[in-house]
């Protein structure tokens, strides 16, 4: 039986609070067009019921902080709750971003202090914190890229070339920025090609788009002579840096031969990650392109910060006002905390975390590309779904009623019946140890029982539902029993 609903715990003359009667008046100062007949139907209810009510939902919800979240390529790990602290201090919470820059120095610092840190981080030589989110980092970097091709006359550059493991936003970043899409395959090792790369190259290629590590999970190990070869054909290399997890301390895109990569504070670090935000997806570039960021851009002079925005050859705005400043914050805090050496350990954990899952989930699940993995793993359930008829999508049905979330499904797409998994660097391997057993037990399952599968899950508070018919007429609001 289902929960009950405010609507039908309500009785009337119930209230949480009690307004004061409006002065006499007051209706006059409303215009009459927007004035109601009558009150709305809300439900009547206790202080008490409304607080349990939301509580037993926000209970029934999965998260992070109560279970084990294997999302792949979303990094969804446990933040330090200090972080999030520091963001809602008041001082960095309640400033308007149209205070004067005399005013808020500390708040200017702390942007142009993280600006310099992931210079270092990615190996580049500006970094503009403005893009909100990891695909308008993409899209900023491709208009920077545009317009720098633009100043150099190249207009007849109008192709840009992406991997088939591309991160998904990436062709829609290219058709934002104008441009038209050729996908490149990869090789037989999940890897781009040099030979299908030369192929794809010709003088109206504008970009490359190179996801580093891929959405296999696997290192572009020949990225050096992939990016010689792309700026040799008058292109420019830009790196999808939503994978930094794997790489902190041990490898930088500007060393790799990108012209710009974007890098997702919100997943990488420290900002909790998923339900519409917030995030942060701020992009580095060489000094050739540092002209053509999003104005304003802070410089320093006599000692203080200022917002430069006599920017003549820069793309504009992307965002208003500044960026994201909060995510921007709990970046700061996360960096400060770890320093080199704790970013280093990051990605060692993450990587050691998928290659232990991988290792340890290869004799019961297809491994499409066999060999060592980054920051996440991809198996398959391809094999599974041919001999018993549990495909993908049971499998993280049934995970739901072992309290974990299902990994990401069906992506890459490139692999058939998909299980992307991230285990990210937050867990321990007691954690990681559960998870592999489950998965073996589901793999058990299918073999012995394949129903149970195909009917979970089980003890969630909703069944399985229609998602085609949820997607093409979806119900948006209380219709009442």
């Amino acid at each position: 039986m289902a929960d009950p609903t405010l609507f039908d715990i309500s009785q009337r003359g119930k209230r949480c609070t009690r307004m004061p009667a409006p002065e006499k008046g007051a209706e006059e100062l409303i215009p009459a067009q927007h004035l109601r007949a009558q009150a709305p139907g809300l439900p009547e209810v206790s202080e008490p019921e409304i607080a349990r009510h939301y509580a037993t939902l926000a209970a029934q919800n999965f998260n992070v902080d109560g279970h084990f979240y294997p999302l792949g390529s979303c990094t969804m790990k446990y933040n330090p709750k200090v972080n999030e602290a520091l963001a809602a201090d008041p001082g960095w919470a309640r400033l308007h971003p149209a205070t004067p820059e005399e005013h808020v120095q500390g708040a200017l610092r702390l942007m142009h202090q993280l600006e310099a840190w992931l210079c270092a981080i990615l190996g580049m030589d500006a970094v503009s914190l403005q893009p909100p989110a990891g695909a308008a980092g993409e899209f900023t970097s491709l208009r920077v890229f545009r317009a720098w091709h633009d100043s150099q006359g190249n207009t007849q550059r109008t192709r840009v070339i992406v991997p088939d493991t591309a991160h998904g936003t990436n062709p829609a970043s290219v058709a934002r920025c104008g441009w038209t899409v050729t996908v490149l395959e990869s090789g037989d090792d999940g890897r781009v090609s040099p030979e299908a790369l030369a192929d794809a190259l010709d003088d109206d290629v504008a970009a490359l788009m190179l996801t580093n590590p891929n959405t296999l999970g696997l290192f572009e190990a020949q990225v050096l002579q992939i990016a010689e070869m792309v700026h040799d054909a008058g292109a420019l290399m830009y790196c999808d840096g939503a994978n930094m997890n794997a790489l902190l301390g041990h490898g930088r895109p500007g060393e790799m031969g990108f012209d710009a990569v974007q890098v997702n504070l919100h997943k990488t670090f420290s900002t909790p990650h998923g339900g519409g935000g917030p995030g942060s997806g701020p992009i580095g570039v060489t000094a050739e392109l540092e002209p053509f960021l999003p104005v304003p851009r802070l410089v320093e002079q006599d000692g203080r910060l200022a917002w430069d925005w006599d920017r003549p050859e820069s793309i504009g705005k992307v965002q208003s006002w500044f960026g994201n400043f909060l995510v921007a914050v709990r970046a700061w805090a996360y960096i400060r905390a770890c320093g080199a050496d704790g970013l280093a350990q990051v990605a060692r954990d993450a990587v050691l975390a998928a290659n232990y899952i991988r290792a340890s989930l290869e004799d019961v699940y297809d491994l499409p590309y066999p060999g060592a993995c980054m920051h996440e793993c991809v198996l398959s359930a391809r094999t599974i779904a041919e001999e018993t008829g549990v495909r993908a999508a049971d499998i993280a049905k049934r995970l739901l009623d072992h309290g974990i979330h299902p990994p990401t499904m069906y992506f890459p797409l490139i692999v058939d019946e998909a299980l992307m998994i991230e285990p990210a660097e937050t867990e321990t391997k007691a954690a990681l140890d559960r998870f592999i057993e489950v998965m073996r037990e589901i793999a058990r399952e299918a073999a012995a029982d394949p129903e149970i599968l195909h009917d979970a899950p089980h003890s969630t508070p909703v069944r399985r539902v229609d998602e085609v018919k949820a997607a093409r007429n979806p119900i948006l609001r209380w219709q009442g029993r």
